[in-house]
């Protein structure tokens, strides 16, 4: 009997577990953590870990993963149907409804049952708003997003999944971070989580079916260690992804002079909440405000093992260099290119730590980080306009949404983003 059979054949029981990667329970009898806990709850009344009930919740869903989803890919994706049949009927209910189609194997109708069902506290105003501000964030969104994973990559249970599957690593980098942000793109567009037939709903469909497909593949590869690091994709990493798409950007890139409020980033979470939804995330404990969000993300900070090695090496360097100019391109087009590498490389210097980044080859960000410094004022004075001035938060948006497609039309250079679970582990 392998791990990943014993996990599953164990997934009820009434048991708590940590991977042994994730230290959280020694590391909060540290001296350091205690002293440290202890002084910002006496000056701020404020306590940065979690109680002890939600953070068993947290380390018990490293161990879990998406069943209904699970057992689709199992029986339909990787069954008799096979991927190319699967996708296509995928894609015809995605579009047109699962009742369009003849036949429906049990494990897909009960995958749309779940998927089609708005649970009831869905709040389609808050969803929009939120969907709203990653509009207005533009490509700042994907730089934010792509610059802060960089620091998770030093834990091998985010890095060896990764590796393993060899989207972010090397040369397929950037066509896989591309991808992400279409996914960004399309689950942000105007109704797009709550319109059914959307494309931000297949989009989301899409990626958690490949998720699935990834988890099972890695969870039954010998590199991969069970008891180390949970399960691979786990509930509590996947919520990891959602805060650092909400709280994680509302908070940091005031430093650059993006205005996000308290109440937006409130929004920001219940948007997250539902495309994490989508996407098949089921949490013990769902921390649902900026403080239970905020102790979740210190949570995985005092438990880190720093064990990814040369794997996440490898995901750390190839990030800013996967947006190096390219061989044979001149002229305007390796001028952007060469752009988008120097400010994607400072951004990657801003939201990693120091001690963190000295430890990798990354490139040099003097004299480049001058660009944010002086674009603050500028992005500053945009948004008090947009806050305080009628009428100019809607045209903002609409040249916010036009650049981020045309970004990311000009990266691809006529490719479409795929999506595709079928592909093989690359080792």
């Amino acid at each position: 009997m392998t791990d990943i059979d014993t996990l599953e054949q164990s997934t009820d029981a009434p048991i708590d577990r940590c991977p042994t990667a994730f230290p959280y329970w020694q590391a909060i009898e540290k001296p350091g953590i205690k002293r440290a806990r202890r002084i910002v709850r006496r000056l701020t009344g404020f306590d940065f870990l979690p109680t002890d009930e939600q953070a068993r919740a947290l380390c018990n869903d490293l161990f879990s993963g998406d069943p209904t989803a699970e057992r689709f890919v199992d029986e339909v994706y990787h069954g008799e149907l096979g991927p190319k049949k699967t996708r296509e009927l995928l894609d015809k209910a995605l579009t047109d409804g699962i009742d369009s189609l003849d036949e429906v194997p049990d494990a897909m109708k009960a995958l749309f049952e779940e998927f089609e069902t708005v649970p009831d506290w869905v709040q389609p105003e808050l969803v929009e708003e939120g969907a709203a501000i990653w509009r207005r964030w533009g490509t700042m969104l994907f730089s934010f997003a792509g610059a802060e994973t960089l620091e998770i990559y030093t834990e091998a249970a985010v890095a060896t999944p990764l590796s393993l599957a060899g989207g972010y690593a090397g040369d397929n980098a950037l066509r896989r971070f591309l991808e992400t942000c279409r996914f960004w793109i399309d689950v942000s567009e105007p109704g797009a989580l709550l319109t059914p037939g959307s494309k931000g709903r297949a989009t989301a469909l899409k990626v958690r079916v490949m998720h699935v497909s990834v988890r099972s593949r890695v969870a039954k590869h010998p590199e991969w260690d069970i008891a180390k690091w949970g399960l691979p994709i786990s509930q509590t990493y996947m919520l990891l992804t959602l805060i650092a798409g909400s709280v994680t950007p509302g908070l940091a890139l005031w430093v650059l002079g993006y205005h996000t409020t308290p109440r937006e980033i409130r929004a920001l979470i219940h948007f997250q909440k539902y495309m994490g939804y989508l996407l098949g995330v089921r949490m013990q404990w769902y921390p649902e405000t900026l403080g239970d969000s905020v102790r979740t993300l210190m949570t995985t900070v005092v438990s880190r093992s720093y064990d990814s090695g040369e794997h996440g090496k490898e995901l750390i360097e190839s990030y800013p260099q996967a947006f190096a100019p390219r061989d044979g391109h001149r002229g305007l087009k390796r001028l952007h290119e060469y752009y988008n590498f120097r400010i994607n490389s400072v951004y990657s210097a801003m939201f990693m730590a120091p001690g963190t980044r000295r430890k990798y080859s990354l490139p040099k960000v003097i004299p480049w980080m001058i660009i944010p410094i002086a674009r603050f004022p500028l992005i500053t004075a945009m948004e008090l306009a947009r806050r305080f001035v009628p009428g100019v938060a809607g045209v903002h948006e609409k040249i916010m949404v036009w650049h981020r497609e045309n970004w990311y039309r000009a990266q691809m250079e006529g490719r479409e983003a795929q999506f595709d679970a079928s592909g093989a582990l690359r080792r």
